[in-house]
Protein backbone atom coordinates (compact mmCIF):
# COMPACT_ATOMS: atom_id res chain seq x y z
CA UNK A 1 0.00 0.00 0.00
CA UNK A 2 3.08 2.39 0.73
CA UNK A 3 4.26 2.28 -2.80
CA UNK A 4 0.46 3.38 -4.23
CA UNK A 5 0.50 5.80 -2.23
CA UNK A 6 3.78 7.05 -2.95
CA UNK A 7 3.22 7.12 -6.65
CA UNK A 8 0.05 9.17 -6.04
CA UNK A 9 1.98 11.14 -4.48
CA UNK A 10 4.13 11.80 -6.98
CA UNK A 11 1.68 12.57 -9.18
CA UNK A 12 0.31 15.05 -6.81
CA UNK A 13 3.75 16.49 -6.97
CA UNK A 14 3.54 17.12 -10.49
CA UNK A 15 0.38 19.00 -9.92
CA UNK A 16 1.56 21.30 -7.36
CA UNK A 17 4.50 21.80 -9.48
CA UNK A 18 2.14 22.67 -12.40
CA UNK A 19 -0.30 24.74 -10.11
CA UNK A 20 2.50 27.10 -9.09
CA UNK A 21 3.31 27.70 -12.30
CA UNK A 22 0.01 28.32 -13.32
CA UNK A 23 -0.43 30.96 -10.21
CA UNK A 24 1.91 33.02 -12.25
CA UNK A 25 3.76 34.15 -8.43
CA UNK A 26 0.07 33.50 -6.51
CA UNK A 27 -1.73 36.36 -8.33
CA UNK A 28 -4.05 33.95 -9.34
CA UNK A 29 -6.63 32.68 -7.19
CA UNK A 30 -7.89 28.78 -7.95
CA UNK A 31 -4.87 27.87 -9.05
CA UNK A 32 -2.71 29.17 -5.96
CA UNK A 33 -5.45 27.12 -3.97
CA UNK A 34 -4.80 24.31 -5.90
CA UNK A 35 -1.10 24.37 -5.10
CA UNK A 36 -1.39 24.18 -1.59
CA UNK A 37 -4.12 21.84 -1.20
CA UNK A 38 -1.90 19.28 -3.72
CA UNK A 39 1.30 20.06 -1.66
CA UNK A 40 -0.60 19.44 1.56
CA UNK A 41 -1.87 15.91 0.00
CA UNK A 42 1.53 15.33 -1.29
CA UNK A 43 3.30 15.90 2.05
CA UNK A 44 1.23 13.53 3.50
CA UNK A 45 1.10 10.86 1.04
CA UNK A 46 5.08 10.55 0.94
CA UNK A 47 4.85 10.49 5.04
CA UNK A 48 2.67 7.79 4.90
CA UNK A 49 5.04 5.79 2.58
CA UNK A 50 8.15 6.64 4.51
CA UNK A 51 6.88 4.80 7.46
CA UNK A 52 7.60 1.65 5.83
CA UNK A 53 10.09 2.63 2.95
CA UNK A 54 13.61 3.90 3.29
CA UNK A 55 13.65 7.73 3.02
CA UNK A 56 16.34 7.62 0.23
CA UNK A 57 14.31 5.21 -2.26
CA UNK A 58 10.88 6.69 -1.31
CA UNK A 59 12.57 10.33 -2.15
CA UNK A 60 13.80 9.67 -5.18
CA UNK A 61 10.93 7.53 -6.58
CA UNK A 62 8.72 10.35 -5.23
CA UNK A 63 10.98 12.97 -6.78
CA UNK A 64 11.43 11.08 -10.23
CA UNK A 65 7.60 10.78 -10.79
CA UNK A 66 7.48 14.33 -10.23
CA UNK A 67 9.76 15.71 -12.08
CA UNK A 68 9.15 13.19 -15.22
CA UNK A 69 5.22 14.25 -15.04
CA UNK A 70 5.89 17.65 -14.51
CA UNK A 71 8.23 17.46 -17.58
CA UNK A 72 5.66 15.88 -19.98
CA UNK A 73 2.61 18.23 -18.85
CA UNK A 74 4.66 21.16 -18.80
CA UNK A 75 4.81 20.69 -22.64
CA UNK A 76 1.13 20.25 -23.37
CA UNK A 77 0.08 22.41 -20.99
CA UNK A 78 2.52 25.67 -21.16
CA UNK A 79 3.86 24.91 -24.74
CA UNK A 80 7.36 24.10 -23.61
CA UNK A 81 9.74 22.90 -26.26
CA UNK A 82 11.00 19.03 -26.76
CA UNK A 83 14.40 18.31 -27.65
CA UNK A 84 16.29 15.23 -27.70
CA UNK A 85 18.25 16.01 -24.87
CA UNK A 86 15.24 16.87 -22.69
CA UNK A 87 13.22 13.45 -23.87
CA UNK A 88 16.67 11.22 -22.99
CA UNK A 89 17.19 12.76 -19.59
CA UNK A 90 13.49 11.85 -18.79
CA UNK A 91 14.37 8.40 -19.73
CA UNK A 92 17.01 8.70 -17.63
CA UNK A 93 14.68 9.44 -14.96
CA UNK A 94 12.91 6.86 -15.31
CA UNK A 95 15.62 4.24 -15.25
CA UNK A 96 16.64 5.38 -12.62
CA UNK A 97 13.62 5.52 -10.82
CA UNK A 98 13.07 1.69 -11.91
CA UNK A 99 16.84 0.96 -10.70
CA UNK A 100 15.53 2.17 -7.26
CA UNK A 101 13.29 -0.23 -6.94
CA UNK A 102 15.09 -3.07 -8.47
CA UNK A 103 17.93 -2.30 -5.76
CA UNK A 104 15.91 -4.34 -3.24
CA UNK A 105 15.88 -1.80 -0.63
CA UNK A 106 12.70 -0.45 -1.24
CA UNK A 107 10.12 -3.22 -0.67
CA UNK A 108 8.92 -3.59 2.63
Amino acid sequence: MAWVILVLSGMLEAGWALSLKASDGFTKLWPSVSFVVLLVLSMVGLSYALRTLPVGIAYGVWVGIGASLTAVVAVVLFDETVTVLKIVSLVLIIAGVVGLNLSGGGHA
